[in-house]
């Protein structure tokens, strides 16, 4: 049983602990000499580290993904944690506890999981309702969707967080398909269920959070597309029309093909949904990085990739 969280590591401590190494890079000194960066996380956070010794014996025995046994002790590197590896040793997968290492939703999957249940089995569209029993008949996809991260870091980046992230959206979606004339609530709905299903596939949740091999070739909008079709083919009368439109909204969700859309959106579904997945996932974001802040301080460090400051109020 694990004994040192990253988030309890501070300066100064010897650690002696399990960890995933959850990344690895070689890497050479002014000397030419090699050395390693790494990256070791469990359910708490991730921690930077160094390998001076042994290299080229770490290098060829682990790779990342592996549960490795870390001996060595912390020091301040640029005003950050850095953990300078002494002993790396490998650790049987089969002995370990995945609860320690990946951090999960501190929901109700199964209850989260009932609402989505109940809100498609309430669809009046005939089709779409058949669709969704395919879904969540299939045993297999109902486990990863239950247990997949919507992101590797960005947001809802946890066991769990695919769930939370689509009923979320779901909920934004009854509402906002409520207050506009015109809107087709039931295809808005589909579309936020089945928009990141890919991401079941895209990444790999086992140990880490990281990118599949799947998820690095083909992303997990092309991985989505190829999941709703394979589920259509069986389903009797689905009109062709409907089907490109709910593809499309999988297709546009992140709204530009800067943004890794190969099409933006193109129909008022299709910009509604691009727009409550945004706020739904910028939202959980920057909750969480206000939550990993410094509690006494009333505003949070500087964001590298929103470029602002985060006001989170005087205590």
């Amino acid at each position: 049983m694990k004994k040192q969280f990253i988030d309890t590591i501070r300066v100064g401590d010897v650690v002696n602990d399990v960890f995933v190494l959850s990344e690895k890079a070689l890497a050479q000194k002014k000397d030419g000499n090699n050395f390693l960066n790494i990256t070791l996380s469990d359910k708490s956070g991730r921690l930077k580290g160094v390998v001076w010794d042994n290299v080229d014996y770490i290098t060829a025995n682990f790779t990342s993904g592996d549960i490795v046994q870390i001996e060595g002790n912390v020091n301040d590197y640029k005003g950050a944690l850095q953990l300078v590896v002494k002993k790396m040793g490998a650790c049987p997968a089969d002995s370990i506890d995945p609860g320690e290492f990946l951090p999960a939703t501190s929901r109700d999957v199964d209850g989260m999981f009932e609402r989505l249940l109940k809100i498609t089995d309430a669809f009046e569209t005939g089709y779409l309702k058949a669709l969704f029993e395919a879904f969540w008949h299939d045993e297999t996809f109902v486990h990863q969707f239950k247990t997949a991260p919507a992101a590797k870091k960005m947001h809802h980046a946890y066991i769990g967080g695919l769930l939370e992230h689509t009923l979320s959206m779901v909920t934004l979606a009854d509402k906002i398909a409520r207050h506009y004339n015109g809107i087709d609530r039931e295809l808005l709905i589909a579309g936020a269920i089945l928009h990141d299903i890919g991401k079941t596939k895209e990444f790999e949740y086992k140990f880490r959070i990281d990118y599949s091999d799947e998820g690095r070739l083909l992303n997990h909008i092309i991985i989505g597309i190829e999941m709703i079709d394979n589920k259509l083919k069986y389903i009797k009368d689905f009109p062709e029309d409907q089907a490109v439109l709910l593809k499309h909204m999988v297709v546009s969700h992140h709204g530009a093909r800067e943004f890794g859309s190969p099409e933006p959106p193109k129909t008022i579904e299709a910009v509604l949904l691009n727009y409550i997945d945004e706020i739904d996932a910028k939202v959980n974001g920057i909750r969480n990085f206000m939550a990993a802040e410094d509690s006494s301080e009333a505003w949070t460090a500087y964001h590298r990739i929103w470029e602002r400051h985060f006001y989170k109020g005087k205590q």
